[in-house]
């Protein structure tokens, strides 16, 4: 999507001017860039649940949390996030990916905020606020230009 901008609308003028042409040349490269990173975290966390904390366990927290059956919902979430994040990283089916990433995250932050406040050092919310917003910027944005959405023509 091109950026907004009115025909009135200076150019922001840059402190450091030499570092027009990196800035310039990198930022076609920084979304592309965030997705990945944002989906590559979220696999992380999903294969950490299936192989190294273990889906069992994972589920008896959801189940002291009062999700039933736990273990339906510790595999929901280790999947959404091994899944859905391989599928944002590397933009194909962005949005329901990033939606199902976006429902999650509201849930966490509802749990974690309720535990540890915001931050992350207290068990907190702000590792899930943060990825919810990414979350949901590539539900707004869609996959963008590199991606494999673009690629194949289609969106939703």
């Amino acid at each position: 999507m091109p950026e907004m901008t009115t025909p009135h609308t200076p150019s922001p003028r840059l402190i450091i001017p030499a570092l027009g042409g990196p800035y310039g040349t990198l930022s076609a490269y920084a979304e592309p860039l965030l997705r990945f990173v944002i989906g590559a975290i979220l696999v992380v966390h999903g294969l950490q649940k299936i192989f190294y904390i273990g889906v069992d366990h994972v589920a008896q927290g959801f189940a002291q949390l009062g999700y039933h059956p736990a273990l339906f919902w510790a595999w929901a979430v280790a999947l959404t996030e091994a899944l859905g994040g391989a599928l944002l990283a590397v933009g194909l089916l962005t949005r329901p990916a990033a939606l199902a990433a976006v429902i999650f995250m509201i849930n966490a932050v509802w749990y974690t905020a309720h535990r540890g406040g915001f931050f992350d050092g207290d068990r907190g919310c702000e590792y899930a606020v943060l990825i919810g917003f990414v979350a949901l910027f590539f539900l707004i944005r869609g996959g963008g230009r590199l991606s494999l959405d673009r690629a194949l023509g289609w969106e939703f």
